[in-house]
């Protein structure tokens, strides 16, 4: 059974976003904040048990990737970007500051990831990101151990949770993969 350490990324510059006016996907470029590189850098130091895990897998998302990169340094596994790892669908809304992209995910936390009958919302729902994400992780079950760094909607979906993730926040999970699914 693998084991995958789902590693939320570090703290995002939120500031560079407003600063840069970036909108779109493209606020998914911010980097990390220096806190951010320290909280990726801190990893190993208190998640020692990571450096048994054989590769990383990231979303493609920079505060993501430059996480697992930072951790990458004391590891030295291969890294594969996995484009489904992503947080929201980018193309469904366009939040225009941080205080919308909060406003929705406590919307999303309220419903707990589902629309309410006759509805829909601008997020995506919890069921659409556990499939896609269990999609990516079944490719990854040849491994024992793997790191997934991805983001707190990710992994609060597949966790079935609803409290916040810590950045740099580690979660234990094992996928279950029914009879019918094998093959898939």
């Amino acid at each position: 059974m693998t084991t995958f350490y789902l590693l939320r990324h570090g703290e995002p510059d939120w500031d560079f976003k407003e600063e840069r006016q970036l909108n779109a996907a493209m606020r998914d470029f911010v980097p990390l904040t220096a806190n951010g590189v320290k909280q990726a850098e801190q990893v190993m130091e208190v998640h020692p048990y990571l450096s048994e895990c054989e590769i990383i897998i990231s979303s493609p998302y920079t505060r993501s990737l430059q996480t697992a990169s930072l951790i990458n340094r004391f590891l030295g596994k291969p890294l594969q970007v996995e484009f489904d790892l992503h947080e929201w669908i980018p193309d469904r809304w366009q939040a225009q500051n941080v205080q919308e992209i909060k406003e929705l995910w406590n919307d999303y936390k309220k419903h707990d990831g589902c629309y309410p009958i006759g509805e829909t919302r601008l997020w995506e729902t919890k069921e659409n990101i556990h499939n896609r994400t269990r999609g990516v992780l079944k490719k990854y079950t040849n491994y024992s151990k793997v790191i997934v760094v991805c983001h707190a909607v990710v992994i609060s979906a597949l966790l079935n949770i609803s409290k916040d993730i810590n950045l740099c926040g580690v979660h234990e999970f094992h996928l279950t993969i029914n009879k019918n699914e094998l093959g898939k």
